[in-house]
Formats: structure tokens, C-alpha cells, sequence
């Protein structure tokens, strides 16, 4: 019986229309709280939605973009002049470009047969039955050919293996690096376009006249020359807050962010881009931390194929591209307007939840606020009310209950 008393009067109530009453309550601590509430509302969407975060502009935040980028300079390795040819790939540029800043090289390799390094699991052998011929152990260098054969000018043995021997891991001899890479320079040349806009941009500010020239002259420099994307590989690391000689002994990824913010509402040379750099791979010494690539060099000898094989270390910078335009349009501006005037409503809320809860006589303001015509009161009871609270009522003339009330 109680469930159905329960559900009829849920679908009766369902049908009650509820109506706002105003209650001025003269405390002033609440006051106070009301419009200092208020004051924060108003200032927080004046000043960072409007103003900060631009609320009234229609925005882009997927441009199209593209990079292309260049190396230039030349290092001394021994009797050797290296140039962009030795030291860059991919020699045509793009997003991702690298440098080469040591080498570790084996030369004269050739296809033959020839000991496994010592340090391959199960490599180590005494006899011809410990090497199983035709087995390739993948962290070794070759297929072993089944005997067991003097490793190089040691005394003791290892499987032989099919491969190109040397093997690099005993032949390999260690350059030194290249100190004057700290000079080599990137030229980073970006465009980037915002076609809800119908904008085009590009970081290299157009000069007809003197345009070559000056970039065959100058290094950026946030404030002298921002239209000049030409850096030193040694002002990259320091940006990235890395020692350039450490990255030229393990290598190392740092990303190159172009940041183009643009208030379209502006003159359109204000729309300039920004550049920042970070390390991206990871580098507490882990065993993949640092940067480093293999290739190989081939020629013909007495009708024979060699190859001399080059392990490089080096930097790889990763050119990423962010963009955001903005552009003052009616009706973000009536949209976000609406939204902070619907706001200012949570201050009553906060104020009517104090009222309610922590305030003296919060029993006689519940009483108050909260009316039910299904229980109107005898007209002969008096409610006496407390001296700070007024009533006002939709249709009538303002009424003070500071002495009493007859209803």
C-alpha cells in the first residue's frame, strides 16, 4: 500500500507548477557574500574568457602547413673535409632532418665466413658439434656454418657464421666527433594556412630586394630577426637544455615546435610565429636512449663487392607545426555573452545554500521560502518573523514581516 501511495503522489507532483518567490533578507555578512560572489563571476568571464582566452572569436586550430628544411657547414675529420653530402639525412630535407655527429666505422667488409663475436649467447665453443649448422641466433651477426674455429688471434673458439666480415662489433674503430658541428646551421622554412580564413603565412617575412642576402647573413634572434628560421646546432641544444657533447656521444631526438598564435582582428604582420625546442627521446640511461642510425658505402674491388659500414650517432630534429587563428564573430560573442549572464545565477545558489544551512532562524527562512498552497494555514495564525526579513510577492505591492505576517 505504501509503494502505491508513493507512486500516486510522484505522478500528482509531476504535474505541480512551481513559481519563484523573492525574499529579501537584510544581513549584511550575506550580502557581503552575495556580491562578492557576483564580483568574481563577472571579473573571471570579463577578463580570461573574454579577454584572455578571446570568447568572442570564431577560431581554426587545424591548419594546413608544410616544412622544408636545409644544413649547411663543413667539419675537418683528419686529412677529410666533410661537407652536407657526408654528415645530413635525408639530403632533401622535410620535417625530420638529421646530422651526423661521430661515426664508429668498419671497413672493408665483404661477404665470407669468419667468427661470431664472443658475447652472443651460446657462441662460445670447443668442438664442431656445439655450432649447429644453419642456425641464425638473431642478436648474432650471421648463420653459422656448423664449425667451431678460432676466434680472430685468441686462444679460444667460437662458431663460425656466413656474414659480412669482419664483423663490426671486432673490427669497428671509433672516430672522434665533430666539434665544428656546434656551427652547423638548420634553415627552417615554413608556411602555414588557415583556409577558414583564407589566410596564408609563412616565417620568412617577403623581402624582393634584399631577401637572400639576408638570410645569408643572419641567425634568429627573438627580437632582432624573427623572420630569419636559420639556427646554430649549438643554440638548438642550449634551448633544449642539453650539453652538446653529451649528445654527440650518445645522439639524441629534439623536437622543433613553430607556434603560430594568430589574432586575425590585428594587422597581419602581427601574425608571426613562435619557436620553442624540447629533448624527445628518452635519456636516463636507458639502453634505447640517444640517436643513432646504420649505413653502408659499397664499391667494387678486383672484380670483389665491399662495403665499409658506418654506424652513426647523431641529432634529429623533429620540425612539429601548431597553429590557432581567431577572428571576431556575432555569434560566439552572443553565445559566450548568454552563458556568463546564466552564470551570475550560481551566486544565488551559493548564497541561498548558506542561507539555509549555517544562518540563525535558517528553519524560519526554509518555512519562508519554500510555500505550499495544498497547506494553507488557519487566516487567524500570526507567523512572527525575524527583523531582517522582507517578502516580496509577484503582483502585489512590496510587504516588511519584520512585526508579523497574518496569512
Amino acid at each position: 500500500m505504501g509503494l502505491l501511495e508513493f507512486i500516486k503522489d510522484y505522478f500528482i507532483g509531476f504535474l505541480d507548477y512551481e513559481t519563484p518567490k523573492v525574499m529579501v533578507v537584510k544581513n549584511k555578512k550575506l550580502g557581503v557574500i552575495y556580491r562578492g560572489v557576483q564580483f568574481f563571476v563577472i571579473t573571471y568571464f570579463i577578463w580570461y574568457v573574454f579577454i584572455s582566452q578571446k570568447a568572442y572569436q570564431d577560431s581554426e586550430t587545424r591548419p594546413e602547413n608544410s616544412v622544408y628544411t636545409k644544413m649547411k657547414g663543413t667539419a675537418l675529420q683528419g686529412d677529410h673535409v666533410l661537407d652536407m653530402v657526408e654528415y645530413v639525412r635525408p639530403s632533401e630535407g622535410g620535417d625530420v632532418i638529421s646530422t651526423i655527429l661521430r661515426r664508429v666505422v668498419t671497413h672493408n667488409q665483404r661477404q665470407g665466413t669468419c667468427a661470431e663475436h664472443f658475447t652472443v649467447p651460446n657462441a662460445n665453443c670447443s668442438k664442431d658439434s656445439d655450432c649447429i649448422s644453419g642456425k641464425v641466433d638473431f642478436d648474432g651477426n650471421g648463420q653459422r656454418t656448423g664449425r667451431c674455429v678460432p676466434y680472430y688471434n685468441q686462444t679460444f673458439k667460437t662458431c663460425e657464421i656466413q656474414t659480412w666480415c669482419p664483423i663490426e662489433d671486432y673490427a669497428a674503430i671509433r672516430e672522434p666527433a665533430l666539434a665544428e658541428a656546434i656551427n652547423f646551421t638548420v634553415y627552417i622554412k615554413n608556411a602555414i594556412h588557415f583556409p577558414k580564413f583564407k589566410v596564408l603565412r609563412g616565417n620568412i617575412k617577403p623581402n624582393k630586394r634584399n631577401g637572400q642576402k639576408y638570410l645569408n647573413k643572419c641567425h634568429y634572434n627573438e627580437e632582432k630577426h624573427p623572420y630569419c628560421p636559420i639556427f646554430r646546432l649549438g643554440y638548438i641544444a642550449e634551448q633544449a637544455r642539453e650539453k652538446f657533447s653529451e649528445l654527440c656521444r650518445t645522439g639524441g631526438v629534439i623536437g622543433v615546435f613553430i607556434n603560430w598564435k594568430c589574432d586575425l582582428d590585428l594587422d597581419p604582420s602581427e601574425c608571426k610565429p613562435t619557436y620553442s625546442f624540447r629533448r624527445l627521446d628518452l635519456r636516463k640511461n636507458l639502453p634505447s636512449s640517444g640517436y643513432n642510425f646504420r649505413f653502408a658505402k659499397y664499391y667494387s674491388k678486383d672484380g670483389e663487392e665491399f662495403r665499409t659500414l658506418i654506424k652513426a650517432f647523431g641529432i634529429r630534429l623533429d620540425v612539429i607545426v601548431h597553429g590557432h587563428a581567431g577572428r571576431f564573430s556575432i555569434i560566439p560573442t552572443i553565445i559566450n555573452t548568454v552563458t556568463a549572464m546564466t552564470s551570475v545565477g550560481i551566486c544565488s545558489i551559493i548564497c541561498d545554500w548558506i542561507m539555509l544551512t549555517f544562518i540563525d532562524k535558517n528553519a524560519i527562512y526554509s518555512g519562508r521560502k519554500f510555500d505550499d498552497d495544498s497547506k494553507v494555514p488557519n487566516p487567524s495564525q500570526t507567523f512572527t518573523l525575524p527583523t531582517e526579513f522582507t517578502i516580496i510577492s509577484y503582483g502585489s505591492t512590496h510587504s516588511d514581516l519584520s512585526e508579523g505576517v497574518a496569512l
